[in-house]
């Protein structure tokens, strides 16, 4: 979902607070959201069609200048709580901005402090789409009113392992970020994928700025930004174009989820296996004297585990899968001792083969000469 504060009304085609489902920058449009009427909406809609093909489904909405990303995400008292059960377990993500026309306060510790104060809850939120809906999400919050690396807070110091805080935008001295990029980078790659990997070739915008500077100019800056936790456009010598530094979330380096992609590839497996064993709910269970299940029974659902989430994930190649075969990504394991009968409870532990990652390359360079 794309979501901007600082919307406008328009007419009885486009209330704020309610979520449309669009295809193109066309189906905005016929909303009749216009970059004259809702700026900040259309800037970043257009700039995830630049990024994403047309036909890719995304949630917009739009909220009044008020909202603020802390109260939006507080799932207590914010909109977003109802907004998701409304959509019914839809939302994959999240992705906040504000609007490009709206007034910035000034920096703490190098945003806008409301971004700060918004982590905490939208962990909180996306938490509780996990153990109340079963359908979770990430968050990814615009980090507003940049000014300056060195003041920046460190982010690897936090424990908000589903949200994430972007920096850099496609205009100059925006004071917000490039969003609609992000989550248009995001939309086209499978889960697995680090949104900043080279080889799926550059972003689509011509410039990128921090701040008030070009992306080219200021590269220690977004190598301390970057060691700070958090998502920020960079360059590479000899290539053209700009290009997402990594994929960090807002959480200690160490976490098993520091990173989008380990993120995207837990939350799918457990859509996978919620929507699987979700068929064998109050179902009939062939027991035996003691209680426990039968074997054959504790066999029939791991493998349906197993089988669900290998054909949709690993032999997509979103799992690591044993050597030369399109299976093996995953393994689920179910109690035999536990007493289902007087419980009514059966608990199962699932595991998921991630890939790894070359985030660092170093090479050793000599010449190659024959001894003497």
């Amino acid at each position: 979902m794309l979501l901007v504060t600082g919307g406008a009304v328009v007419s009885s085609t486009f209330a704020l607070g309610k979520p449309y489902l669009i295809y193109r920058l066309a189906g905005l449009e016929d909303l009749g959201v216009t970059e004259e009427n809702n700026a900040g909406l259309y800037k970043m809609v257009k700039e995830f069609y630049d990024e994403a093909e047309e036909g890719t489904p995304v949630y917009v909405m739009a909220v009044t200048p008020t909202e603020k990303f802390t109260a939006l995400c507080d799932k207590d008292s914010g909109p977003m709580k109802a907004i998701l059960q409304q959509l019914k377990g839809q939302i994959r993500g999240i992705i906040m901005a504000r609007n490009p026309g709206e007034e910035s306060p000034s920096a703490t510790e190098g945003l806008d402090e409301d971004v700060f104060t918004a982590l905490p809850k939208a962990q909180a939120l996306a938490e509780w789409t996990v153990t109340e809906m079963y359908a979770p999400i990430f968050v990814a919050i615009e980090g507003r009113a940049y000014k300056d690396a060195a003041s920046l807070k460190d982010l690897t110091e936090e424990t908000n392992n589903r949200v994430c805080v972007v920096i850099g935008d496609t205009e100059a001295d925006t004071g917000g970020a490039a969003m609609g990029t992000f989550a248009g980078r995001v939309a086209i790659s499978p889960v697995q994928r680090n949104i900043g990997r080279v080889r799926d070739g550059k972003l689509a915008p011509l410039k990128m700025y921090l701040g008030d500077t070009p992306v080219e100019e200021v590269m220690d800056d977004v190598t301390t930004i970057y060691d700070k936790g958090y998502i920020t456009p960079r360059i590479y010598a000899g290539r053209s174009g700009y290009f997402f530094t990594d994929d960090n979330m807002a959480c200690e380096t160490t976490d098993d989820y520091a990173h989008l992609c380990n993120r995207r590839v837990i939350d799918k497996a457990y859509r996978i296996a919620y929507d699987t064993l979700l068929d064998y709910l109050n179902d009939e269970i062939q027991v035996n004297t003691d209680g426990t299940m039968q074997a054959g029974v504790i066999k029939s659902w791991q493998a349906s585990v197993e089988t669900a989430i290998d054909t949709q994930m690993t032999a997509q190649g979103e799992l690591s899968a044993d050597d030369g075969a399109a299976t093996g990504g995953c393994k689920c394991v179910i109690d035999t001792t536990q007493n289902v009968l007087s419980t009514g409870t059966v608990k199962a532990v699932l595991k998921v083969r991630p890939y790894g990652y070359a985030r660092y390359i170093d090479v050793e360079l000599g010449f190659l000469v024959e001894s003497v």
